[in-house]
């Protein structure tokens, strides 16, 4: 398999991944890393090693020594001062993309298997109106799994914001519309962001970038402006204490952010 997150995020983003089994052995656990699945069973276990080795190629990436990656109260990575990033896994494959907060402000990322959600599921992921767009995009577009991709994206959406704000946007806050053309819109809380996803080798994988607040081209991006801008409108999200009691889920209570 070629390289499939790398061709959806910006030149300042470093990414890693792998694929195939997740790996019984590998590159060791920090102690306090070890502390986070000590009583996980082995297929958790194998999971969380699998994320952290690509997170600690991706740090290499940036420059960076490998350093223990916790975990916050929803799980969400806890990366190194200066340091913004996402995990995420799914059957036969993990990933994981990072940058310095001084050119990225946030980051999600999402990969899932390129096959429809299960029946049903739809109805708890997709409001009306959503629906309704999948609809037409199945009957126009029947090469891409619209509803994953829709899934994918909030995925994806959900992994930014929540360590900017603390709070998982539920269901009725997340709107997202792809575009056939590789992007996708956010729309979260009056603030309007953009994304891609890329369908490749049985996989669906979606990024959501937030650009710092002084917002400039990617150094030797030779696209024309800024593709991934901080919101449609210019401004990132208003950042509030995280609330006293946080959702559980973006979409299923039992989805870890990684």
């Amino acid at each position: 398999m070629t390289a499939v997150i790398a061709d959806i995020l910006p030149p300042a983003v470093a990414a890693a991944e792998s694929t195939g089994p997740e790996p019984s052995a590998g590159p060791g656990l920090f102690p306090a890393e070890e502390a986070l699945v000590r009583t996980a069973g082995p297929a958790r276990r194998a999971e969380f090693t699998a994320g952290r080795a690509c997170a600690r190629a991706a740090l290499a990436g940036l420059g960076l020594a490998a350093a223990p990656v916790l975990a916050g109260r929803a799980g969400e990575p806890r990366w190194p001062a200066g340091v913004t990033g996402s995990i995420t896994h799914c059957a036969g494959y993990r990933a994981c993309a990072v940058a310095r907060t001084a050119d990225v402000a946030a980051l999600g990322i999402d990969a899932e298997p390129d096959a429809g959600l299960t029946a049903g599921l739809i109805e708890s992921v997709a409001g009306p109106a959503e629906r309704a767009w999948l609809a037409g995009q199945a009957a126009s577009a029947p090469g891409v799994c619209w509803d994953r991709l829709l899934f994918s994206a909030k995925e994806a959406a959900g992994k930014l914001w929540y360590p900017l704000t603390g709070h998982w946007p539920g269901l009725a806050e997340l709107t997202v519309f792809p575009g056939p053309a590789g992007t996708f819109e956010v729309r979260v809380a009056g603030t309007r962001l953009t994304g891609r996803w890329l369908a490749r080798d049985g996989l669906i994988v979606t990024a959501v970038i937030l650009a710092p607040l002084v917002s400039r081209p990617w150094p030797g991006d030779q696209r024309s402006g800024n593709d991934w801008p901080r919101s449609a409108s210019g401004r990132g999200p208003k950042i509030r204490r995280p609330d006293s009691a946080i959702g559980t889920s973006l979409m299923l209570a039992s989805r870890r952010i990684m």
